[in-house]
């Protein structure tokens, strides 16, 4: 299995994460209208809320990139490293919502859109018209 088929599970995996972030270790959880109760929090928990919604919102442009790239015969081993830098920063995008670090967390939101920038341009790249 190529390393870029994991990154799309776990990238998929993120916003679960993030839910139970957001959810966890609250005795007043209401599990009946979790939208509801989730639109009422704030601190941390409104935060790792609204990282779930933006690990939603990345999952599809990042694995579509890492399809297409594989598609049109990109090297594998360049599309794992774009893959995992994408988790990567993924995950440290995560760490510095929740934590309230706004410039980080621009940052390495920034360079995760741009690997997958990178997956596009390289498939658009290779890919040949006959």
């Amino acid at each position: 299995m190529l390393i870029s088929y994991g990154a799309v599970l776990v990238a998929g995996i993120m916003p679960v994460v993030c839910a139970g972030m957001a959810k966890s270790g609250f005795k007043g959880y209401d599990n009946s209208d979790p939208r509801a109760w989730l639109a009422r929090q704030n601190g941390f928990r409104a935060r790792a809320n609204a990282a779930q919604a933006n690990c939603f919102e990345a999952f599809p442009f990042f694995a579509v990139g890492v399809i297409l790239a594989l598609l049109t015969g990109v090297d594998p081993s360049t599309v794992d490293a774009l893959a995992l830098f994408f988790v990567a920063m993924r995950v440290a995008y995560v760490f510095f919502y929740v934590n309230d670090k706004a410039r980080w967390r621009t940052m390495v939101w920034s360079a995760a859109y741009l690997s997958v920038v990178g997956l596009f341009a390289l498939a658009m790249l290779n890919l040949h018209i006959d």
